[in-house]
């Protein structure tokens, strides 16, 4: 699965703009990484990506933002969860499964919540600026949108590995 690497916060931006075309309804991802790695900047490139007006921020104290782009956009931030049961409170399996891209910050703290398709992305502080993001595939879907992104973002000169 692809590996990408950047080197300043713009450029994290442009991969999640890469990224925004591909996208469907019903797409699913899943970010993880340490604060300040990257995640609600790939998110903004991302909603750049799908026309999204207005500021993208990290949801972490609503816990669920929605924007309107192309297709909706739902930004979800489970770090201040405590228990996956909460998760029900956000309506959050529905979402998933609904008529927009979700995407969850802090995807990985509910291991028991993770979907069967998608792509799961873990961002990794590699330096004051550069960032490294790994992809993983899940599902079907996942695997087409993994080798889609790391094909788009080749086309446009942007470092990966492992395509």
């Amino acid at each position: 699965m692809p590996t990408f690497v950047t080197s300043e916060p713009a450029a994290t931006g442009e991969l999640g703009a890469v990224l925004a075309p591909l996208l469907r309804p019903g797409d699913v991802l899943l970010l993880s990484g340490d604060l300040g790695a990257g995640k609600t900047r790939l998110t903004q490139g991302l909603a750049e990506g799908l026309g999204v007006k207005g500021p993208v921020t990290s949801p972490t104290f609503n816990m669920l933002l929605v924007h309107e782009g192309r297709i909706p956009l739902y930004h979800f931030d489970l770090y201040r969860l405590e228990r996956a049961e909460q998760l029900e409170d956000l309506d959050y399996f529905a979402i998933l499964e609904g008529d927009g891209v979700a995407v969850v910050e802090w995807g990985d703290r509910f291991p028991e919540a993770v979907p069967s398709d998608g792509l799961d992305i873990a961002l990794r502080i590699a330096g004051d600026t550069e960032r490294v993001i790994e992809v993983r595939s899940l599902g079907v879907r996942g695997r087409e949108l993994a080798r889609a992104w790391a094909g788009a973002a080749a086309g446009r000169g942007m470092d990966v590995e492992g395509a």
